[in-house]
């Protein structure tokens, strides 16, 4: 099986920067990763997320028994890499940990991203057991006030409690699964406490802090929750000649993109959409209850698409605020 995804992988590899040399699409192999969203339903409001916001235009739900087992069926035998996340806080689906054991016996690496309010001793057993190998847990503050100033109707108690229960559970079946990353969304309200979560992150004993430069809609106006420090933000400004500020992603944006090569997302309910970026599902190249997963990855229309990521992605909405492939994700 390994022979079978590492040739699968130098497939995509080669097709990819074939593409980019030749500026014609190149397109072979099955994703090496993708992600599955379980439920787009979220239990917090935090302010720069869609789900969050409830302004997501398609429908709430939760992934089916039926639907997962047709999308792993498909693609296990080539797949490195699962999410087990999109929109939504997957530990609202109650077969949640249920699905990454059956991935794991596929030999598949699982990592899922969560905002921290639902490990309780029986889901932090259940995430131990279930061999998921890398949990996120959103923790964008150091103290209740901070926190919740973003995490709108989260409780920072809760997510600490939940921290120390999953980390007691690992050492008591003595487990070093799931790695545990504390994630840090560096806001103008939190910036000042950088230094502070990593020292918070060693105390509860998980295993890295990782610090994360935000996402911003609508960012070209500027947002108010945008850091002070540029070091801490994706976005940068240009004065218009009218004098007018507008902001704009940090780097510039490179003409290709290696996500539309080797992975892709798919909904609750079986849509298949290029990236994490594409929030609502509006580059929909297919759903898998009409179609097989096969058909849509190597379908014209994703062909077309891969076509105008390498001549023209600066007309692609989704593209516009995305950091992928320009260093400006993660702060060090």
């Amino acid at each position: 099986m390994l022979i079978r995804k590492s040739f699968n992988l130098l497939q995509i590899i080669l097709g990819y920067f074939l593409s980019r040399i030749t500026r014609n699409v190149i397109h072979w192999g099955n994703p090496v990763s993708i992600s599955i969203e379980p439920t787009n339903s979220c239990n917090l409001h935090c302010p720069e997320c869609p789900s969050g916001q409830r302004i997501l235009t398609r429908k709430k739900g939760f992934i089916e028994d039926s639907l997962f087992n047709k999308i792993i069926s498909a693609v296990s035998g080539r797949l490195f890499f699962l999410t087990f996340y999109f929109q939504g806080e997957p530990y609202l689906h109650p077969g949640f940990t249920k699905m990454v054991k059956i991935a794991k016996l596929k030999k598949i690496r699982v990592s899922t991203s969560t905002n921290g309010h639902f490990l309780n001793s029986e889901n932090a057993n259940s995430t131990v057991q279930s061999g998921l190998d890398k949990l996120i847990i959103s923790l964008d503050g150091t103290d209740p006030d901070t926190y919740s100033s973003y995490r709108i109707g989260g409780s920072f108690d809760k997510v600490i409690e939940g921290i120390h229960e999953i980390v007691r559970q690992k050492k008591e079946v003595g487990s070093s699964k799931p790695k545990i990353i504390l994630q840090f969304l560096v806001l103008k309200t939190n910036e000042h406490q950088i230094a502070e979560v990593k020292i918070l992150g060693h105390r509860l004993g998980v295993d890295a802090v990782e610090i994360k430069t935000a996402q911003f809609y609508d960012f070209e106006n500027g947002n108010p929750l945008m850091p002070v420090n540029h070091r801490h933000c994706r976005y940068v400004s240009t004065e218009t000649r009218s004098g007018k500020n507008i902001y704009h992603i940090r780097n510039q944006m490179p003409r290709h993109c290696f996500r539309m090569w080797s992975s892709c997302v798919i909904t609750w309910d079986g849509d298949v959409v290029p990236c994490c970026y594409d929030k609502d599902a509006k580059y929909r190249m297919g759903n898998l209850a009409d179609k097989s997963f096969d058909e849509i990855w190597k379908s014209e229309k994703y062909r077309e698409f891969r076509r105008k990521i390498l001549h023209s992605r600066e007309t692609i909405d989704i593209c516009r605020n995305c950091s992928e492939g320009i260093g400006i994700t993660r702060i060090i």
